[in-house]
C-alpha cells in the first residue's frame, strides 16, 4: 500500500478521493496531469486494492475501496504533518 502511495501523483489521487468519488476527467483537471498518466496511476492504485472503478454508463467513477483506506491514508497524512513544517505538495 505505501509503495503505491510513494508517488506524489498517486497520493494526490487518493487524497482527492477521500473527499468524494471522481471521474477520470475530474482527476485530470484537479491534478493538472495528462489523462493517460492519471489512468496509469489509477491502474497502480487498483492493483494495490486502494481504489476501485464503478461503471456509470460509458464512464467509470473511481472511489476508495473502503473506509479503512481513507482512515489509513488520512492518519498517515496527519502524522507526517505533525512532524513537518511544510504541507505535502498535493494539498490544495
Amino acid at each position: 500500500m505505501f509503495s503505491a502511495l510513494s508517488n506524489p501523483a498517486r497520493s494526490a489521487i487518493v487524497h482527492r478521493l477521500t473527499q468524494s468519488p471522481c471521474f477520470v476527467g475530474e482527476l485530470v483537471e484537479h491534478l493538472e496531469l495528462a489523462q493517460p498518466l492519471v489512468s496509469q496511476h489509477l491502474k497502480v492504485l487498483r492493483e494495490a486494492h486502494l481504489v476501485q472503478a464503478v461503471r456509470q454508463g460509458r464512464q467509470s467513477r473511481y472511489q476508495l475501496t473502503d473506509e479503512h483506506v481513507t482512515h489509513l491514508f488520512l492518519d498517515a497524512l496527519h502524522h507526517t504533518q505533525e512532524h513537518s513544517e511544510t504541507p505535502p505538495a498535493f494539498s490544495r
